[in-house]
Parts: structure tokens; sequence; C-alpha cells
């Protein structure tokens, strides 16, 4: 049994040399793709979308757009699992790139939030696996532990009808509770790089059946910081895996690096100035400086609670710091960020989707595909430290077509953070009104 494994981490070791290699060797290679990459988009056709929302994609190839679930040629108990999910017709995303994965092609997708993203890749990858084989068959790796959790869920509602297995392998938990649920029989891992791969050299995830690999949020996935865990795992899985990248943000230089290990990948991009979304409403409030900030949000709180509100800090120290203030002003608030033992991070995250908690102050933790129905306010207490993050945070408001609101603390030095995200998004953020409250 040890040979094919082998002999299939060899065929794939040598295809990630190039992916990988020396770090100066790949700089050259992420350059030289540049230049490719940059050739092949003066080719790409542009197709305007025919439901509401009206976004200008962009495909690499002539695309087949599927109106409804019925027509994609998926399993029966599938196409039950997603109308019992509430799921009617497919988003314009949704009508492009199910098809291409479910005909075993290797996809990008990069389209803003709420826009389903997460039903393309967890609806290809339930067609893809065999019912009687219980063993991984496909691997979704996220960048946080929420979202991990989030598409285990969305994998098990979907495919209720199918009585599949889908195992949530990630830190912070007991790592025999992993051992155990992969030994019974697992047919889909949604996890994190560290313990997945942790579960790989333990010999407990198997890689010889997996079919498919998707990277969620792809950009954080390629980044600094998962680079080399990706790269890890990728190695260990079959020659010719099919690969599924997903985000609301592809910066060129991570569209570039996917050059290295996808086969031909169909394209599916929105247009970046097509990715602010048109159901939220953006403000900013000019505080002065900073000090002024922790008042300017006390004055806010009664419009935070006519539903649900996520407060983004940019550190955790900040996020606890505020939490503190809030609550010694009497202000109910509940907060979360990545330091925090997983069991109380998933009772915050119950507790909040539930409507007991009705304003979560948090880390960019949070900023990355979560999705709770009842959030149309988003505060930026701190502007995001990179322009990329910010249309993850405003994404959490307005899900899915819902209208939102997004509301910016800007101090004298934030303007030109602000004015550099107007300009990056083709878009205006302006003065919050009086009355924001009728708003959301």
């Amino acid at each position: 049994m040890n040979e094919p494994i082998v002999k299939l981490q060899y065929i794939n070791i040598t295809k990630m040399q190039e992916f990988n290699g020396s770090h100066q060797h790949f700089e050259q290679m992420e350059r030289k793709v540049k230049e490719e990459t940059k050739a092949a988009a003066d080719s790409t056709k542009k197709d305007k979308s025919l439901d509401d929302t009206e976004m200008v994609i962009e495909a690499s190839e002539e695309l087949e757009v599927v109106k409804s679930f019925d027509e994609l040629g998926i399993r029966e108990e599938l196409i039950r699992g997603i109308f019992s999910y509430g799921f009617s017709k497919p988003s314009a995303v949704q009508q492009r790139a199910i098809l291409p994965i479910t005909k075993k092609r290797d996809v990008i997708v990069q389209s803003q939030s709420g826009t389903g993203k997460t039903c393309v890749f967890t609806v290809g990858a339930l067609q893809a696996i065999d019912l009687q084989l219980r063993e991984p068959q496909v691997l979704i790796l996220s960048p946080t532990r929420e979202l991990a959790e989030q598409t285990q869920k969305v994998c098990l509602a979907l495919g209720d009808y199918m009585q599949v297995k889908v195992h949530c392998c990630i830190g912070g938990r007991n790592v025999n509770e992993d051992v155990t649920k992969l030994e019974h029989g697992t047919q889909i891992v949604s996890g994190t790089p560290g313990r997945v791969f942790d579960m790989i050299q333990r010999r407990t995830l198997k890689t010889t059946s997996i079919k498919m690999l998707v990277l969620d949020e792809a950009d954080e996935m390629l980044n600094q910081g998962f680079k080399d865990q990706v790269y890890d795992i990728y190695r260990y899985l079959p020659y010719g895996t099919q690969c599924v990248v997903v985000s609301a943000t592809l910066p060129q230089e991570i569209l570039d690096m996917t050059n290295k290990f996808m086969n031909d990948p169909v394209k599916i991009l929105v247009k970046r100035d097509e990715l602010t979304l048109d159901g939220i409403k953006q403000f900013f409030v000019a505080v002065e400086k900073d000090d002024y900030k922790f008042e300017t949000l006390c004055d806010l709180y009664d419009t935070l609670t006519i539903t649900q509100a996520v407060i983004f800090c940019n550190k955790k120290s900040r996020v606890e710091w505020l939490a503190k203030q809030m609550r010694d002003a009497n202000f109910t608030v509940s907060y979360m960020h990545g330091s925090m033992p997983q069991k109380e991070r998933d009772a915050i995250m119950t507790e909040f989707r539930a409507g007991q908690s009705r304003v979560l102050i948090t880390t960019d933790v949070w900023g990355r595909g979560l999705d709770v129905q009842q959030v149309s306010l988003v505060i930026c207490y701190d502007l995001p430290q990179n322009r990329e993050l910010y249309i993850h945070r405003i994404g959490r408001s307005g899900r899915f077509g819902r209208k939102g609101v997004a509301i910016n603390f800007v101090t004298n030095e934030d303007v030109r953070i602000l004015r550099d995200i107007e300009q990056y998004y083709s878009t205006q953020i302006d003065e919050m009104p009086m009355n924001v409250a009728e708003l959301i």
C-alpha cells in the first residue's frame, strides 16, 4: 500500500518545485507568469450578468450560463438538499462556476462577499464524491477555524439527503477526536492548514483518494503566512488533483501564483470596480483623533442594536480594550479574536448567530466569509490595514442581496487611507447622515 503513495508524492514534488523551489527562483517565476497573465488577460471575454446584481464578469473562456439548479446535471439528492437549504435560483456566479467544477475543470472564482461562492464549491465537492467510498475525497482549506466550521455546516446541510460524512479538522480541538472521525471514514474534510497537515503527517488523513482541493479565501491562503503550509499539503495530494480557488479579492500576484499549481483553469472574475456591494451604503464619521472614537461609538449604540452589528478593530488588544470600555459604560457587547480558546470562540459564535448577543467586537478573523443573516451594520472602528480587507469587512452586512450599512471611523491621519479605498474600488464613501438608523 505504501509504494503508490511514495510515487504520487514524488510526482507532485517534482511539479511543485516550480511552484515553490528556492525563494529566488520562485520570485523569478512569478515575474514571468505576471507577463504571461497580462497578455492572456487582453483576450478575456466580458459578459453582463442577467440577474438583479448586474455584475460585470470577466471569464477566461465562453461560459455556459445555467439558470436553474435542475439544469446542472447534478444528483437528485443534492438538488433536494439545495432547495431545502433555501436556494431557489442560482446567483450570477453560481450560474457560471458550478458547471465547470462538476466537469472536473480547475476553476478560479473571484466574486464579492455574499454572492454565494461557498455554495459554488460545496455543490461541486458534493457532486464529485463517491458515496460508497468512505475515504477523504475532497479537501477544503480555510484561513480561519470559524470559516472551516461554517463550510462543514453548509456541506452537511446541502448534502443532507446524501448522508455525506464531513469532518471539520481545525486547531484548538482534541486531536484524538480528529483521529477517531478520520479513521471511521469521512468523505469531505474542511479544515485549517496547520491541523490538516498534522493529520496527514500522522497518516490519519489518507490522501490517496483525494480528487479535489479547494482554497477558500485564497488570497489569504496563498499569502506569506499560509503559502508554505499549503505547499506542504499539496505535495501529498495525488497528481492531477482538481483545484478550485475562491475569494472575494484576488490581487494580481496571487492570480499569478495559481498558474504554478493549476491546470488551464477557468477564471471567473468580477471586475474590481464592481466589487463594492450595491446593497451596502458606505459612510464615514470624522472623529479628528483616535481618542474620540469611543464616545462616537457610545452615541451610536442604540443604532447598533436595531438588528445586529459587527465592530472591527485591527488588533486583539484593541478588541479587548474596547469591549472592556463598553461594558464599563454599561453597554452589552461580546468580543472575539484569534487568540481565544476554540471552545470560547464557538460559544460566542453560537450566541451571536442565535441573536442573544447583538454587538460583536472582533478582528479580521471574522471578516472572512462568515455569514450571520441578521447583521446589517458593520463599523470599522479602525480602518483596515490593507485595502483588500475592506471588502471582506463590509461584506458581513447586506449578505446575498439584503441591504446593509458600513460606517468607517476616520481620524485626520486616516483620510488618505479612506481616499485610497475609494479610488481602488471606484466607489464613494459619504459622511454619515443624521438619520442613519432609518437606513438599517
